[in-house]
C-alpha cells in the first residue's frame, strides 16, 4: 500500500457567501500521481492554495506525514516538504538557471541572511541546485540566463527550483500550459519520473495529458468533488463527460 503523505479532510474555503472548495477531501500519496480535473471555476487552484498555505481555509483539516497543519504558514508547510508551483511561471529571469535554483535550495539554509554572503561558493548549495536541474531535465542549461530559455524549459526550472527545497509532495498548478506538443511530451515524461519518488497532485486542462500520465484523477465541479477514480473509471463516467469531458478545453480557475 503507498504511504499516505497527504490527507486533507472536509476542507472548504467560503468568499463571502460563496464556497469556492466545499467540504473536499483528498488523500495524496507517494508513488501516486493524483490528477484535479474539473471545469473553468471548479475551485482546482483554490485546492492547491488552501492545500499550500497560500490560503487559509473556513473549515476542515490538513494532515502532513500525520501532524496538523491546517493552521501553518505557507513556508513552514514548505520547510515540512510541500512544494507548489504557480500557473503563471515564477522565476527569477536575469538570473542563470543555476542560480534561480541555488536561490531556493538556499531558502532551507537555517541561516538565510547568508543570502547577501559568498553563497555562490556554498558547495551543499550548489550541489542541492545541480541536482534540482538534473532532476527536471535542464542538466546542460544551468549557466543560461532564465529569460532566454524556451516557455517550456521555463516550467520545467520552476519545477526545478521546487525541487531545490528538497520536498516529498508537489503540488503542480497547469505545469503544461501554454506548451506545445513537444514540450508537453517533455514534462510528461517529467513528471512520470517524478512520482515515482514524491506524492505529486496535478491540476491541468491538457486531458491527454493527465490521462496518459495520472494514476489516479479526481473531478471537481462547483467546488465540490463530482467523481474520484482510476482513470479508466473516469474516462467512461457518464457525469464526468456531461459536465467536464465533452465541453471545450478551458482555462485557469
Amino acid at each position: 500500500m503507498l504511504e499516505t503523505l497527504l490527507h486533507a479532510s472536509n476542507v472548504t474555503r467560503f468568499f463571502g457567501g460563496l464556497a469556492a472548495v466545499n467540504n473536499v477531501s483528498i488523500k495524496l500519496r507517494r508513488g501516486q500521481l493524483h490528477a484535479v480535473l474539473g471545469p473553468n471555476g471548479a475551485g482546482k487552484s483554490t485546492l492547491i492554495n488552501l492545500l499550500s498555505g497560500d490560503l487559509s481555509m473556513s473549515a476542515g483539516t490538513i494532515h502532513y506525514q500525520g501532524e496538523d497543519v491546517s493552521t501553518l504558514s505557507m513556508d513552514r508547510r514548505s520547510r515540512l516538504g510541500i512544494g507548489r508551483s504557480y500557473q503563471k511561471t515564477n522565476i527569477f529571469p536575469n538570473f542563470t538557471a543555476l542560480e534561480n535554483c541555488r536561490l531556493a535550495a538556499q531558502s532551507r539554509d537555517p541561516q538565510p541572511y547568508r543570502i547577501f554572503a559568498s553563497a555562490s561558493g556554498n558547495e551543499s548549495m550548489r550541489a542541492a541546485a545541480t541536482r534540482a536541474l538534473g532532476l527536471a531535465g535542464l542538466n546542460d542549461r544551468g549557466d543560461v540566463i532564465a529569460a532566454t530559455l524556451s516557455h517550456g524549459e521555463q516550467r520545467q526550472l520552476e519545477i526545478a527550483m521546487v525541487l531545490a527545497t528538497r520536498p516529498e509532495t508537489l503540488l503542480l498548478d497547469e505545469p503544461l500550459a501554454g506548451m506545445g506538443a513537444e514540450e508537453s511530451a517533455r514534462m510528461i515524461q517529467l513528471l512520470r519520473a517524478l512520482a515515482a519518488d514524491h506524492a505529486v497532485m496535478l491540476v491541468e486542462h491538457d486531458m491527454d495529458a493527465v490521462f496518459a500520465v495520472a494514476d489516479f484523477i479526481t473531478v471537481m465541479a462547483n467546488g465540490q468533488i463530482l467523481e474520484s477514480g482510476l482513470p479508466d473509471d473516469i474516462r467512461a463516467s457518464a457525469t464526468v463527460r456531461e459536465v467536464y469531458l465533452g465541453e471545450s478545453e478551458h482555462h485557469d480557475d
